[in-house]
Parts: structure tokens; sequence; C-alpha cells
């Protein structure tokens, strides 16, 4: 019946129907089948797949003014709405129209169009899903309740604990907190389930920060043992693949890896022409289609980097050991030979099965020391030296032939946090990125770039990277911002790769660097996974794809998963081919959920640190950049990463005035004007390290 209501409403598009018409539409004369039709109208309007109106008549929500999305609600209080159906724009929810709906939950909202300009504003009726079931945050007492201080700063309700809800949790305490009551006289009620440490206990903010996100950071004993079933390569595992285990391929990587998942080797041809192999750790091998550690690794998604600590996708025993390509060790890869000319154009390419046994492992500082004419690691590793200088000049024909097509460069700074005993912040460094990083980097883009165009060609589900182009205000408004600070950008209704190349080489080395890259990257659309190849604007590649991280990456796993299925078993059935057409789709929308989730919660441990670093500096003067300006102030980033807010009331010498279109503050007496990429001094006055806010007065 429900797929029957469908169909008809679906047919009425101006018509709204009620139960009385639907009961004669469908001839319904018995109350058995009467009940049926209410039962499941009122489980398609819980649903949210159609709205009932005032005359309770129904129609589909597609042909009303109501929209089913997710509300991405900002800490200030107000929020966006991201429709389902992607298609549609996203909905401005004041503070007032949000009906007790909470970060990420999903809403039905009626949309009343253009109110203001237009852009279009709604109300949420219903919160139709919820996305958090608990709290994290810091318990305190107050006339005899238990309060919790949520770590969440867009939950402006007050959260209440009863007495005999604490479970042994004791004031100061960082806890995890069920939520019993979404609406309890406008507040929420929860009761505590597990008891995270004392604020002041070491690691308690991480992993406060890490619960936080819904993201465990243990594996269960089954996932556990499942892993360690896995001990070494069996002979059984070699049939079929290519033994590359005489052949010198070295990993190289940062000092403090452990899962190394790729591997390379180049070599110059008689006919000058360069080999490059690239050869990736077979996780696919072990991490087989719905099993448990598929089962695993697809919920997480991602391994996530943070400071002092990682959470591996795979359990340790898979990511730091047989799937490593640790070197003397049998591993099983997949590996992307090919043959590249002096203009960076792949001339014939193979992907296949192998083995490798890795020769050495190689690290980018010693690399990176190499370059710059250290003499005892040059004989150190005097076997590797030319192939080395190989590898250099490869990687700048690579990046030149990038360069032709107008892939774009971004220089942004890394902030490498140095803890020390206690968990605590000792230093903020910048991420240093010498000439090794960068040629790893070029290999691993021309590997994904080869794949994705391979099996692009066979028309074959598959799932790629994506990035699509920047829309067209945020390009214009990057475009004044350039010309008020006098780097001219061609352009009128679209601006070419060529010229956002351009403007990166000309603000490089200035003061304006930071702030421009800065903007550009605000400007673009976030890469994503998808099962439609529209390219990679940024890269200004036609056909992109993950394949060189299986390790840490889901989608890596999954190219790697269809290469074996495809073409190393020649499995191309109807069957196989329609199991990818109908899952393909969730599963690029769930990797970038997780991937996206994964980036917040990195960040978010980044500034609490970066935050409780500064804070040793309170009434310290610090050099500093303007990165970006605001309506409410103005952020200054340290040579160091760290950024702050200086609150536009700390602006105390005139009255400032915003331009949002050229993004500057303008004093309306002294016309002193404060804009993105200019040198300031700033004192250190507060800092918020939970939130990971810093305040800054300029001097």
């Amino acid at each position: 019946m429900k797929n029957k209501i469908l169909e008809l409403l679906n047919q009425e598009t101006t018509r709204k129907l009620s139960i009385d018409d639907l009961k004669e539409i469908f001839k319904i004369s018995s109350s058995s089948e009467f009940k049926e039709l209410v039962k499941t109208m009122n489980q398609l309007t819980k649903e949210a797949l159609i709205v009932e109106n005032k005359s309770h008549e129904y129609g589909l929500i597609k042909y009303s003014d109501f929209v089913v999305g997710h509300l991405d609600l900002k800490e200030k209080g107000f929020g966006f709405v991201i429709p389902v159906d992607t298609q549609g724009d996203d909905i401005f929810i004041s503070r007032d129209a949000m009906n007790g709906a909470m970060n990420l939950d999903k809403v039905l909202v009626f949309v009343s169009r253009n109110r203001r300009g237009t852009r279009p504003e709604g109300e949420i009726r219903r919160v139709i899903e919820r996305k958090y079931t608990h709290i994290i945050g810091t318990l305190q007492y107050r006339d005899g309740m238990g309060y919790i201080i949520s770590d969440d700063k867009t939950i402006k309700q007050s959260i209440i604990v009863r007495k005999e809800n604490y479970n042994g949790a004791r004031k100061f305490d960082k806890v995890r907190a069920k939520i019993i009551n979404y609406a309890y006289k406008g507040k929420i009620e929860c009761t505590i389930t597990s008891i995270i440490g004392n604020i002041n206990e070491k690691g308690v903010d991480i992993i406060s920060k890490i619960l936080k996100h819904n993201i465990d950071p243990v594996f269960s004993d089954l996932v556990i043992d499942t892993a360690k079933k896995y001990v070494k390569v069996k002979k059984e595992d070699l049939e079929g693949r290519r033994d590359l285990r005489d052949e010198m391929i070295i990993t190289i990587d940062g000092e403090d890896s452990k899962d190394f998942d790729d591997a390379v080797i180049v070599k110059k041809k008689d006919n000058g022409n360069y080999h490059l192999g690239v050869h990736i750790a077979d996780v696919s091998n072990y991490v087989t289609k719905d099993g448990i550690l598929d089962q695993e690794a697809y919920k997480r998604g991602t391994s996530i980097y943070l400071p002092g600590m990682v959470i591996p996708m795979l359990p340790v025993n898979l990511s730091n050991n047989i799937c490593s390509l640790v070197p003397g060790k049998d591993r099983l890869t997949i590996s992307c030979d090919m043959e590249i000319d002096h203009k960076g154009k792949v001339v014939n390419y193979e992907i296949y099965p192998s083995v490798i046994k890795s020769y050495k492992r190689m690290t980018y500082s010693k690399i990176n020391k190499i370059f710059n004419g250290d003499v005892d690691l040059n004989n150190e590793y005097v076997d590797l030296i030319e192939m080395f200088y190989d590898m250099r000049n490869l990687a700048k024909i690579l990046k030149k032939k990038r360069d032709t097509i107008g892939s774009i460069n971004f220089e942004t700074d890394e902030a490498y946090i140095i803890l020390d005993e206690n968990g605590k912040a000792e230093d903020v460094i910048v991420r240093e990125r010498g000439i090794s990083e960068k040629l790893i980097e070029e290999f691993m883009l021309k590997a994904n770039q080869v794949v994705a165009e391979h099996v692009y060609w066979l028309n074959l589900p598959f799932i790629y990277r994506v990035h699509d182009k920047p829309k067209e205000e945020k390009l214009h408004r990057l475009l004044k911002m350039s010309n008020a600070l006098g780097y001219k950008v061609k352009g009128k209704n679209e601006i070419s790769h060529f010229e956002l190349q351009k403007l990166l080489e000309n603000v490089k080395d200035t003061s304006a660097e930071k702030g421009i890259n800065l903007l550009m990257l605000r400007s673009m659309q976030k890469a994503i996974y998808s099962e439609q190849n529209i390219g990679h604007y940024g890269l200004a590649f036609d056909y992109y794809t993950h394949f060189t991280s299986p390790i840490r990456r889901y989608p890596d796993l999954i190219v790697h998963r269809l290469l074996r299925e495809y073409f190393f078993k020649g499995n191309q059935s109807t069957k196989v081919i329609d199991y990818y057409l109908e899952h393909m789709q969730a599963i690029a929308a769930s990797t970038s959920e997780n991937e996206r989730k994964a980036v917040l919660l990195e960040r978010e441990v980044v500034d609490m640190k970066k935050a409780e670093y500064i804070s040793k500096f309170i009434n310290k003067v610090f050099d500093g950049i303007i990165s970006s300006v605001t309506g409410f102030g103005l952020y200054v980033t340290l040579p160091n990463t760290v950024e702050g807010l200086v609150h536009i009331s700390e602006l105390r010498d005139d009255y400032y005035i915003y331009d949002e279109n050229l993004m500057i503050l303008i004093g309306e007496r002294k016309r002193r004007i404060f804009r993105i990429g200019d040198k300031v001094k700033v004192k250190v006055m507060k800092t918020h390290i939970s939130d990971g806010d810093i305040d800054f007065k300029i001097i």
C-alpha cells in the first residue's frame, strides 16, 4: 500500500488528497483495510515522505513548502539546513526557529522563500531523527542539581542530571551522559553512563573530543582477534602475483610513521623515459567484502591522526604489521607501473597484483638531508643515491606537467604539536615540507590519476575523488579581495585555473600569502567521494581517485577490491556490477561523512592544544599576520600557525566599519584599515583551552 500511495501522490502535483479521498480511490470498504491506510499514512508522515496540511490533506514533500534536511547549527545559535536532496539551497534557520533541534539532527523545515533577499529561510517544525544520543561535558553542581557544561558549544539549553543519575561521577569529572529527555521544561535531561576522568588528568581532554564526535577509540575483542589471524604471507597468497622481491623498492615516510602503505621505485630507461613503480599494500587480501574487518573499516572510514595518538581504521596487527610494507618482509601489494616521458606524459602503464620485499625504510628528513649534501647519509645510502636524484628529476617533470594544465598548488602551513610527558602542549612548530615530501606527493597523484582513468573508460561502477567548481559568488569575493590588495586577476563570469595558479605564485613569500591562500581555500568546494566522475577542479584532473592509502582510507580499500574483482579475477558479471551500482553511492556518502568528521575532530584537538600552549604566554607580545577579517573582528596568525581573534571591541582607537566585499575594517574617523596580510603585533589576552579559542589584542 505504501508504494501505491506514493505513486498516486506523485501524480497529484497540485491537488492534495484527504484520507476520505484515498479511501474512495482505493475502494476501501472494510475496517481492517481502513486501519491499514491510516497506519500507512501516519508512517509516511513520520518518515517525512509526505506532509499533512491544516485541512488534513496530504501531498508529497517535494511538491510542498517543506524540506527535509540535516541541521548545521552554529555556536551563535543560528544554523542552516542542508537538504537531503543536495540540489536544493541551504536554508537559513534563525535562533528562534530551532524548535528544540540539535546539531546534525534530521529535520522537517517549513520554508518561507526569499524573505530576505534571495536566501531561503525556514522554521524547523519537527525533528525526524536525532543524531546525538549522548553528550560529553564536565559535571558541575548548582542548587542540589547536577549540570553538565557541554563540550559542544552549539547546545544552548541547560543540561541537567538528577542526583540519582550521577552514577559515581563527581564535580569536575568529564563525563559521557545519555539523553533521556530532549525537552524537559526547556532543558535537556541526562543520566551519566561513563566517567572519562577528572578534567586535569592526562589525555582526558583528547578522549573527550573523540567521544564528542561519536568515535570509538578502541576496537572490540572480536575485531582484534579476527585481525590476529593474519600472521604472515602464505604460499597460496603468492599465486597469480608478480614477484618483485628482488627489486630495489623503498618506502619513504615520516619519522614517526608505522603504517607504511606505499613503496616506490624509479629507474631511468634506455630511451630516456622514466619507469615509476608505485606499490601499494594489498589490504583487500585480508579485509574481504562484508567480513568483520570490512564492517569495522566501513564504520570508521579513515584513520585519525591526533597529537600524541592515532585512531587507526584497522587494528594494529593489520595496519602496522602484516599490511605495512616494512623492510625485509614479504608483503602483498597492488602495483601501478608507469612509463613517463620527459614531458610528464604516461606513455605506458600496467596495474597488477604483486609481492614485494621493501629494500629500505627511508624517511623524509633523511632524503632531504641527502639533497642538502649530508656526507654521512650520502655514504650510508650510496646504492640509492642515483635513484633519489632520478626521483627528484621525475617529480619536477610531473609538477611542471600539472602546472601546464592549471593544477592549483596551495601552500598552507601545517602545525606539529609537541607534547610533554603529561600530555600537555610543550611547543607548536610548523611541519617542514621538503623535496622528498613533494616528490612522493607527485608520484601518488600520478598513480591515483592513472588508476581512475583506467577504470573510467571501461564504464564500470567505481568510486572517484571529485572536486566541483567553486561557486561564482565566492570566486568574485576572492577577485575583489585580491584586487584590493593589488593583485589583478582576470576573469568575469568564470576565472580560469591558470589565473588562480598565477595569483598564488604572485603572492608567494609576501605578507598576503597566508591570507590569499586561506581565502582561496574557502572559495573552493570540498573534495568528496562520489560514484559519479565530475573530475577534480583543484588538481585540474579529468579523472582522479584515492588508490594509494588503503590502510588508512576506506575508499582506497574499495578501489583495490574493485581492481581485484574486475581485472585480477576477471569478474565483470552482471551480479557484481549490479551490486556496486546499488551500493556505491552509499559507500561514497558514508566515507565522505567520516572524512568530514575526522577533519573536524583533528582541527578541534589541534586548536585546543594550540590554546593550551599559548596560555603559557598571557600578556606576551608576538608578531603576526592578519589571516581573516570579519564583522566582529579579525584573526591574527603567528608564525607557528597559532591563530587568535582580536575582537572588534578591542579596537578602541576608532569606530570600525566592516566592508564585506573587500573583507576590510575601516576606521570611521582616522580611516585606518585592517586587511588580510597586514603585519601586526599582538598581545595574548586570554585563552579558552577546551574550546580552542585565543583572544589577542593589537599593540
